[in-house]
């Protein structure tokens, strides 16, 4: 793999030359042009290695087998910059309050922690906004190197609600190095370390699982002290999982209000009711008070960690919307309510 190497970081490693950086951060931070329908209020950057990753997540156009393009990640392009040109730009959009945090992600390879560790101890000795680093850390220590490093919060993705899902699109069957118990024991220490809604996960709703399954699952994350973050399942071309559907958007409605009543201590799994099919039939809240919270459009918005909007990850920005990346319009909330049988009368 060949880097170019800057001068030492405060944690001792020696620091990548280059960083690849999403396309809307690119724009957003000036340093290419473009237009954005939505601006990125955290700068998602990622580190740079030449070819693809070691894993082999069937979603992800970066996996091993994939003969997807090795620029992508999800449907964005992740462009490749000197760190030290992203770091000045990075201070000046800081300054002028555009980025209010910094996500730094990894790919699965030997140097993978090592680069991570460096690029976070680089950034924080130069930027002042929080740093979150979203990886797969394979100790504790490593996780213990990050946050002395600068990290604020750490993300370790799940991505699947089930242990047999998990296997089957990044795990032992897919010829992945991840494991579901690992995982889950990863989270748990994490949160020691961190402290409860400081440790993060992502969960890709469209994988296989049921809405009971998926929301299951968002209910142990939150148990745990862990926050899940949502996405919907985007089929891209190239990755063993191209030609699947992506879940119907009113599925994935139900699922986003009900993180958001579990994550907001409204409602909790045991107490909602599911159809033999393992649909969504009842929330266990309220009609009044479910519809007010509807209306204000907040579980529909990009779920993550603080100031993380995530513009068009899932989707292009004419629709269908699944994570908003802004305030939603009357209109929105209108459509949404539709979706979801709900009159707002």
């Amino acid at each position: 793999m060949l880097i170019k190497v800057n001068p030492r970081n405060p944690s001792g490693n020696a620091a990548p030359g280059l960083v690849r950086v999403s396309l809307g951060t690119a724009i957003a931070i000036g340093l290419v042009k473009g237009k954005l329908d939505a601006a990125p209020t955290t700068a998602y950057l990622m580190t740079h290695k030449q070819g693809r990753c070691n894993a082999n997540c069937g979603f992800c156009p970066q996996a091993r087998k994939s003969s997807g393009r090795e620029d992508m990640l999800s449907r964005i392009s992740w462009p490749s910059f000197q760190l030290d040109q992203v770091t000045s730009r990075l201070q000046k959009a800081a300054a002028d309050e555009k980025i209010r945090r910094i996500c730094i992600q990894t790919l699965h390879y030997q140097e993978a922690l090592r680069d991570v560790e460096s690029l976070v101890g680089a950034i924080h000795k130069q930027v002042a906004v929080p740093i979150s680093v979203s990886c797969q850390p394979l100790n504790i220590e490593n996780i213990t190197h990050l946050i002395n490093a600068g990290a604020e919060r750490v993300g370790i993705p799940l991505d699947a609600a089930t242990k047999e899902i998990f296997n089957k699109v990044k795990g032992r069957s897919a010829g992945g190095p991840y494991r579901w118990r690992q995982q889950l024991e990863l989270l748990h220490k994490a949160v020691t370390l961190l402290g409860e809604n400081k440790v993060s996960t992502h969960l890709i709703v469209g994988l296989g699982e049921t809405e009971k399954e998926m929301i299951k699952a968002i209910q142990q994350c939150v148990d745990m002290g862990v926050q899940p973050a949502l996405f919907a399942f985007t089929p891209i071309r190239g990755t063993a999982l191209e030609k699947a559907d992506q879940p119907p958007l009113q599925r994935y409605r139900r699922i986003q209000l009900a993180r958001y009543l579990i994550l907001h201590k409204l409602a909790r799994f045991e107490n909602m009711r599911f159809e033999k099919t393992g649909n969504l039939a009842d929330l266990g809240v309220g009609k009044e008070r479910l519809e007010r919270i509807i209306h204000t459009g907040e579980p529909f918005l990009t779920s993550g960690c603080p100031n993380c909007n995530r513009p068009y990850y899932n989707e292009k920005p004419s629709g269908p919307i699944y994570n908003y990346p802004r305030p939603l319009s009357e209109t929105e909330i209108a459509d949404i309510k539709r979706e979801l049988g709900v009159s707002g009368e």
